[in-house]
Order: structure tokens, then C-alpha cells, then sequence
């Protein structure tokens, strides 16, 4: 696989939100040993972490969302050159749009690295979609520590910080989910549907 900055598309952006090293790792990790066929990714951006996906299970199909069509489009044609040919379907479409036409659609592994502030609006719909024994991860979840910071929250981040920190809580209070918070980098929350 190429690395990320050969990527189309990868210039192009001044902020490139591409999952970090240690974040990459241990999606790669959870995807290799669970080796989920169907798998739901929300934001693909370019397609690197959906190309980490489908290399790390060779049975997996990703189905991944993407509002920006430019992004999109530039998604298809790295997946394309990368080999993935007939194991992925880049979704262009605003997200919460698609989670409320297809919350009947059951998936084994669902990675959520979409809008920060709307995590928590879109997790009764991940739940639903999720299968018992599966698991879903969530990227950026401590959004630079201010999640968990007990100092005053800057007013242009505290929306989404608020909406993060109500996202965790809903993880943390439902004991249909079994939560871990890894606090390297941005954060990430890895979360087993028990039930």
C-alpha cells in the first residue's frame, strides 16, 4: 500500500483529517484479528483508512460515507489503484441522511471518524447497525485532552467538545456496550455491542 501523502487528492488540502500512526495501528490491529466482512466507515476523506481496512482483511467489504463529492471522488480512484476493486462503495452523501435511510443495514465493524460534534446524534443509528459482538470504533473522541480538560473550554471548541463528552457518556452509560478510551493522540473510544 502506498503511503498516505502519495494519495490523490493528499496536496490538494491544507487540513488533511487522516487518522494518526497510532490510531492507524490499532485499526489495522481490531480489523486484522476480528476480520469483519462488512464493514460501515463514516468520513472516508480520501480513502487511506478505508485502504488500511480492506488490506488488513482481505474478506472485508467497506461501505464508506463521504460528504464532499471531490473527496469522493478522489476516494474511488485511490481504492481503484490500490487493487479494491468490487470491495468498496464510496457513499456521497451528508451522513446522518444515510443512517436514517439505511438503519436496517447490519454491519460486523463499524469505524467512525466523521463530524466530531454529531458523534453522538449518530450513535443510536450505529447501534442499531452494529452486530451483537462487534465493534465499533470512534476516532478523535478527546479532541486535543479538551474532553477531558477541566479548564474553560475556548467558545469556538466548546460545542463540539460538549457534544464529544455527551457522545462518551451515552458509550460509558450503556451497558449494552462494553467501552475502552485509548488516550493516545486524539483519542479513540473502541466500544463491543454485548447484546
Amino acid at each position: 500500500m502506498k503511503n498516505k501523502e502519495d494519495f490523490v487528492g493528499f496536496e490538494s488540502h491544507e487540513y488533511r483529517p487522516i487518522v494518526r500512526s497510532e490510531s492507524i495501528k490499532l485499526l489495522e490491529k481490531i480489523v486484522s484479528e476480528e476480520k469483519p466482512k462488512q464493514i460501515l466507515e463514516i468520513g472516508t476523506f480520501i480513502g487511506y483508512s478505508a485502504s488500511v481496512m480492506l488490506s488488513a482483511c482481505k474478506d472485508s467489504f467497506v461501505t464508506t460515507i463521504e460528504i464532499s463529492k471531490e473527496n469522493a471522488l478522489d476516494a474511488v480512484k485511490n481504492l481503484t489503484d490500490e487493487g479494491f476493486d468490487g470491495r468498496f462503495e464510496v457513499v456521497n452523501m451528508d451522513t446522518m441522511d444515510y443512517l436514517e435511510k439505511n438503519s436496517d443495514k447490519k454491519f460486523d465493524f463499524i469505524f467512525l471518524d466523521g463530524a466530531k460534534g454529531q458523534y453522538y446524534k449518530y450513535l443510536p443509528y450505529l447501534k442499531q447497525m452494529l452486530k451483537k459482538d462487534c465493534f465499533l470504533l470512534a476516532d478523535d473522541v478527546l479532541f486535543y485532552g479538551l474532553v477531558r480538560s477541566t479548564e474553560k473550554i475556548a467558545h469556538k471548541h466548546r460545542s463540539l467538545v460538549n457534544n464529544l463528552r455527551k457522545f462518551l457518556q451515552q458509550l460509558e452509560s450503556d451497558n449494552d456496550f462494553e467501552t475502552t478510551i485509548f488516550d493516545f493522540e486524539n483519542g479513540m473510544s473502541l466500544s463491543k455491542k454485548k447484546i
